[in-house]
């Protein structure tokens, strides 16, 4: 069901990060966060608060694109987890947070949101958009 909302949906009315690949129904953003390399959203283009708002065949269809990020940003960065969130507490607004984990960040083992457990510089990586947007079309065409 869409949300009147749309107006002040801060996912609405910007990309939220580098956009790295996008199709009519949703985005994948690159999040700059140093910390974090790879940390990815998916963006819904429709605003709909729940994955349940979705047609059936449209939530398989995003799914399979959170997977597909997934796999790229395993393969590109090589984390030693990988978290995959769908909150939307602060923003009604259906999208993923797909986060790579090691060991030795500053949060683990607990979420990036929490309080941080020690000090790190930041990982620097070669990885850009365009390597992740080629291999998310590779890891999408694989399904």
């Amino acid at each position: 069901m869409a949300d009147s909302g749309f107006n002040n949906c801060e996912l609405c009315g910007s990309p939220g990060g580098e956009v790295v690949w996008e199709s009519a129904l949703c985005r994948v953003v690159m999040v700059a966060d140093a910390d974090y390399p790879g940390y990815c959203r998916i963006i819904l283009h429709k605003h709909l608060r729940e994955m349940t708002d979705l047609p059936e065949k449209e939530r398989m269809q995003l799914m399979s694109v959170v997977f597909a990020v997934e796999s790229a940003v395993r393969g590109l960065y090589q984390p030693d987890k990988v978290n995959l969130a769908s909150l939307g507490n602060m923003t009604p607004h259906v999208h993923w947070h797909l986060i790579p984990r090691w060991r030795d960040d500053r949060h683990f083992p607990h979420p990036v949101w929490a309080a941080a457990q020690r000090a790190s510089a930041p990982r620097r990586s070669p990885v850009d958009g365009r390597q992740l947007g080629e291999r998310i079309i590779a890891a999408l065409r694989s399904t």
